[in-house]
């Protein structure tokens, strides 16, 4: 039985396996998923984690549960070495170990696109993962309560203000999502006032939202503003000491929480680890069909969609289709559906998709979608926003957990328990322990 090796388990690579798993024939092949994380992060849902609209498991989709006849690998591929169709793993406890395949999908994403920003390693954090967007949520409510015990001055200032670096999506989405909870947070601190916030949104472009036109585009700076937001268009963080945020137009401002968004880049792996041809950018060179290859040579029993790939847009003016969730998605259905077609020898078919437009949420109650020349702002496109994805978050018991979340939400609004503490679990009975004095010693006789 032929092996199907899938490097990684995101959106890509999730919707290829469960693809796979519906129509594959008894025996038919053999279907491996290797991934350090045992589950798909839904990404469009981590602004809302971020703003505690969406509960953290949520957005993220159990492969276990979901993947019932995929060999499941709990690692990392960190080689591939596809003269001989091995893969070398990392796995999650114990020694690197090969692993053979017949066919390979690389569906490994991207990461978080970093430069050599003096403080940026040290106080910056990421929002790709659900992991990451909770720990930004933890640390807005953790600031409101350390702030609201302390006078007005630099030390508070600094506990609420927040810098995010880049104006993409996920970055505008969670920068306003996080200052909506912020600015409904303050009717809870009655010690603290808007004058106390600060949010700093950091683009080194003219515009953010790349995905819209420019006036829609616009519009958002405008109202991020209107709600007291500082916008940095054509600026790069210079450095991040300490906190002590320092931008190219000159800025200078102290920031207890960074957060940073700033594109995508290929993996490590796929640059330095593979035979597999890649381009400059370190991305799989990918024929239309997904094929791993060139219009002239094809590199056979080798696969590749989502952010990793370079796919070429036949659909647009791109030079390759965008990396984001909606292309993502959709090349994981077609790999899975090609991958059958080949090897029930017949050819695989390319990738051609026209934009479903953009939508993005911009804060309770508020997003804008584009479609074309269409664009409608504000609770309409929130609404629409929301409708999309609890339609588009794969498995049912998702969309309707999301579904009660926003429904419970809407009538008691959104909950702000912070749980912080959870990522130093230990650290209440390590206290407890070493102030605790040793008990007496009890002698005890025995009667008669």
């Amino acid at each position: 039985m032929r092996r199907i090796l899938v490097v990684g388990g995101g959106y890509a690579g999730f919707y290829t396996a469960w693809r796979l798993e519906k129509k594959l024939r008894r025996g038919e092949a053999e279907v491996v998923v290797v991934d350090p994380r045992p589950y798909m992060t839904y990404q469009p849902f981590l602004p809302e984690v971020v703003a505690g609209s969406v509960e953290a498991r949520h957005a993220a989709v159990s492969l276990r549960r979901n993947l019932r006849h995929t060999k499941l690998v709990a690692g990392m591929v960190t080689g591939i070495s596809h003269a001989d169709r091995t893969v070398t793993i990392h796995p999650s406890q114990g020694a690197d170990y090969t692993m053979t395949y017949d066919v390979i999908a690389v569906t490994a994403g991207a990461v978080t696109r970093t430069f050599d920003v003096p403080g940026v390693a040290e106080r910056a954090i990421g929002m790709k993962h659900v992991e990451e967007a909770v720990a930004i949520r933890d640390r807005m409510f953790t600031a409101f309560d350390e702030a609201a015990g302390l006078e007005p001055g630099q030390r508070r200032r600094k506990l609420l203000t927040v810098t995010f670096v880049g104006g993409g999506f996920s970055g505008v989405e969670g920068f306003a999502e996080l200052l909506s909870l912020a600015r409904a947070l303050l009717k809870k601190y009655p010690e603290l006032s808007e004058s106390d916030l600060a949010f700093h949104l950091v683009e080194a472009t003219g515009r953010i939202l790349p995905e819209v036109s420019d006036k829609p585009g616009e519009w958002v700076v405008k109202m991020l503003e209107k709600r007291g937001a500082v916008v940095h268009l054509n600026t790069t963080m210079k450095s991040a000491d300490d906190g002590h945020v320092v931008l190219s137009d000159g800025s200078t401002f102290d920031s207890e929480l960074i957060v940073w968004t700033a594109g995508n880049a290929a993996t490590r792996l796929l640059r330095n680890h593979t035979d597999l041809p890649h381009n400059e950018r370190g991305l799989v060179q990918v024929r239309a069909d997904l094929r791993i290859g060139t219009d002239a040579e094809i590199v056979r029993d080798a696969w590749a969609a989502g952010d990793d790939a370079a796919v070429p847009d036949l659909a647009g003016a791109a030079t390759y289709t965008v990396p984001n969730a909606q292309n993502a998605v959709r090349q994981g259905k077609l790999l899975a559906k090609n991958l059958l077609r080949s090897l029930r020898g017949r050819e695989p078919k390319n990738y051609v998709h026209h934009s479903l437009g953009a939508i993005a949420t911009l804060g309770l109650g508020t997003g804008i979608f584009q479609y074309r020349g269409l664009v409608i702002k504000g609770l309409l496109a929130w609404l629409m926003h929301r409708g999309y994805h609890v339609l588009a978050v794969p498995t049912w018991d998702r969309k309707m957990r999301v579904l009660a979340i926003w429904i419970a939400s809407f009538f008691y609004g959104r909950d702000i328990v912070s749980l912080a503490s959870v990522q130093t679990p230990r650290e209440a009975f390590q206290t407890a322990a070493k102030t605790s004095k040793p008990a007496a010693a009890v002698s005890a006789t025995r009667p008669g």
